[in-house]
């Protein structure tokens, strides 16, 4: 990815159960400090997701790498940037804190 354009990238997600499913997603960007860099303009862990039974679904994921972070030193040696997810049950009336948010 070009820092400065945009991208689309896909998560595979399977309900192995014979229930369903509706779950929320948390994400995590490695390195650490690359993640004031990366940008989701749209993605599904906005959102709770229903997986029914043995249903399987590619969930997409737009997104951004800010073109500052090319001018940032801390970065010079950064060439990978990894985003993963993780998939929890929703419990009624949980509620996830925003990453950087009070």
């Amino acid at each position: 990815v070009v820092p400065g354009e945009t991208a689309l990238a896909f998560y595979k997600a399977k309900n192995p159960t014979d229930k369903p499913v509706i779950g929320i997603s948390t994400y995590n960007v490695i390195p650490f400090e690359a993640g004031q860099y990366f940008n989701k303009i749209q993605c599904f862990c906005f959102e709770e997701q229903r997986l029914n039974p043995q249903e399987e679904v590619d969930m997409p994921v737009f997104f951004y790498i800010d073109p500052d972070f090319v001018e940032d030193p801390k970065m010079a040696k950064v060439d990978l940037i990894t985003l993963s997810y993780t998939f929890f049950e929703a419990k009624e009336g949980q509620m996830l804190p925003l990453p950087g948010y009070q």
